[in-house]
């Protein structure tokens, strides 16, 4: 399959563009920084998420898209002094543009990246987790609760995947449930990269998914 990802030089769309080029799929990925990765079936755009041309170009011709877009910033920084160079509402305004295209061109598969506890996930958190959330990470929160709202309206066959609190160790166990229910609230990004791009061939659709270890 043709596959758009935009995201690509995060912690988890390194691994979901490594889980697709593995699978064999065709692989663009929409990037404003230098991406080190070498394939013949990886294609490297320049280009912006939150520019309406540069993801329509690359959105054009694809078979389904993977959105892992996100803020790398510290988040004590990011909650007090803003996102910096990267816009607040990179999730929700990069997914409504790929809407748009996919619409636009035909797309119909769609996997996001979102987060455990946006959505009726939110009232599995323990005390300490929405302490976090409204404490910490208010800013992503909101603009995540934004993008699932753009993606449920998509009319796209979309599915949204939840992850627990992101690591960077090789766990690759997963645990996924569509009913909100998790076994820990840690997971590695190798674990999720792999599941986003398992979802690109899946009949799966119109579904949300906690993912946990």
């Amino acid at each position: 399959m043709r596959v758009l990802i935009l995201g690509a030089t995060g912690g988890t769309g390194r691994e979901a563009l490594q889980a697709l080029l593995d699978a064999g799929h065709e692989v663009t990925a929409l990037v404003r920084s230098p991406l080190n990765v070498e394939s013949d079936r990886l294609t490297v755009m320049r280009g912006d998420a939150l520019n309406a041309a540069d993801v329509d170009a690359a959105v054009r011709g694809q078979d389904a898209v993977v959105v892992t877009l996100g803020i790398r910033e510290n988040p004590l920084r990011v909650r007090f002094r803003g996102a910096g160079a990267t816009s607040s509402q990179v999730r929700s305004e990069g997914t409504r543009l790929v809407v748009a295209a996919m619409q636009k061109h035909d797309v119909k598969k769609l996997i996001v990246q979102s987060s455990y506890g946006v959505g009726p996930s939110r009232e599995m958190l323990t005390l300490k987790w929405r302490l976090i959330f409204s404490l910490l990470l208010k800013p992503q929160i909101a603009d995540t609760e934004v993008q699932e709202v753009v993606v449920r309206e998509s009319g796209l066959d979309w599915v949204l995947v939840q992850p627990v609190g992101l690591t960077d160790t090789d766990d690759e166990r997963v645990f996924t449930s569509e009913t909100n229910e998790t076994q820990s609230m840690a997971v590695s990004r190798r674990a999720v990269g792999r599941l986003l791009a398992s979802f690109v061939s899946s009949p799966l659709a119109g579904k949300t998914i906690a993912v946990s270890s």
